[in-house]
């Protein structure tokens, strides 16, 4: 296992930027994941690889494509009698189509950051007299340490711990992307926390039915860079691990287990892509006794008019940020509109704090082009 610190020597990420750059073409590389979404940003790679290769971001941000109506629900529920909900911070500023979560602590409703479903299993154990309902949102990644949560829970006998599986799965999603007869890339960065879990296997459909070539890539400035390197050199589609200190083929099978004997496959509702088949997580009918989705809820406000955000064009890969007219004017992160600039993982908030110093280089590159 090599030290991190190699993958931050500036000599080595410059080297790997000339290599890149030496390299005729262009490519269109989506990074799927919203962490290389903010670490491409942060270490200014986008500029450093421009015109060479053209950067979109893709639905790996999961608060950012949790739909309307489930955060409508989120939001119903922490209304509900003797209800608190427990969520991850993230959560807490994205707007629904009535008003946020951080709205509705404003009018009354009980809501508790949590940094983990443990915290809010302990916070069921020692708030007796309320239910706690834990937001279960993220991808491969969180969902079996919520299964584990859950199998604890059944363990300690906990009666008013609940959960609204909000989980989505990356491959299906991926699957329908590529399906959309507008869409065009070369090749993904695919994400390395959630392949950590489910390994490289799910995405051999990408290179052996779409042509698509797809790496797995860690973090840091050289591994996003070292795994652009090997798209953009295959001579033909491959699915490639860049990220072998932690990645594996078969992924990490004790969490898959743990995660297969809470959760069932569903059909999900995807903002920006819709419903597709297979790519969401229920609990099984043994934790039916845990499920918040079994509670009759109804939405007693008015929806607020649309807003005219973009977020599911810019999770689709279809529009970039600074093309989204609220950007940074109407939309920023005291007041977001949709949930890319709200997330720590979302698009426009990485473009909002990393990139728009590069907003007038994009306008006049692109003129230049077009002259």
């Amino acid at each position: 296992m090599r030290h991190l610190d190699e993958f931050r020597v500036p000599g080595t990420v410059k080297a790997l930027g000339r290599k890149i750059n030496s390299i005729p073409g262009k490519s269109v590389i989506m990074e799927v994941c919203g962490t290389h979404t903010m670490a491409a940003a942060r270490f200014g790679l986008r500029s450093m690889l421009r015109p060479r290769v053209e950067f979109l971001s893709g639905p790996g941000c999961p608060v950012c494509v949790t739909p309307d109506g489930e955060i409508d629900r989120a939001r119903a529920l922490a209304f509900e009698e003797n209800v608190i909900i427990a969520t991850f911070g993230d959560m807490m500023k994205v707007p629904g189509t009535v008003t946020s979560l951080s709205e509705a602590v404003a009018r009354g409703a009980r809501v508790k950051v949590v940094y983990s479903p443990l915290q809010a299993l302990e916070l069921a154990e020692k708030e007796t007299e309320f239910r706690i309902v834990f937001l279960g949102v993220g991808f491969e990644t969180t969902a079996p340490t919520v299964a584990s949560t859950l199998l604890e829970a059944k363990k300690r006998v906990v009666k008013n711990f609940f959960v609204l599986s909000l989980h989505k799965l990356v491959p299906p999603a991926l699957r329908a992307l590529v399906s959309l007869p507008e869409f065009r890339v070369d090749g993904f960065l695919l994400p390395g926390h959630v392949s950590a879990i489910i390994g490289s296997k799910p995405y051999e459909f990408l290179p052996e039915e779409f042509n698509i070539s797809c790496v797995i890539a860690g973090f840091e400035p050289s591994d996003i860079l070292e795994a652009i390197l090997r798209l953009i050199s295959a001579s033909q589609p491959v699915l490639d691990i860049q990220y072998s200190r932690v990645v594996r083929e078969n992924g990490n099978e004790k969490a898959l287990d743990v995660m297969n004997r809470v959760f069932e496959k569903k059909d999900s509702e995807w903002r920006g892509i819709g419903l597709i088949k297979d790519s969401g997580l229920a609990l099984r009918d043994e934790f039916r006794e845990f499920d918040a989705w079994q509670w009759p809820v109804l939405v007693h406000e008015e929806p607020r008019k649309k807003s005219g955000c973009r977020c599911g064009d810019v999770l689709c890969g279809f529009i970039k940020p600074l093309e989204c007219p609220f950007f940074a004017d109407e939309c920023n992160p005291d007041n977001p509109l949709g949930p890319c600039m709200v997330s720590s993982e979302g698009t426009c908030a990485a473009y909002f704090y990393y990139e728009v110093e590069f907003r007038g280089s994009e306008v006049s590159g692109e003129e230049n082009e077009a002259e």
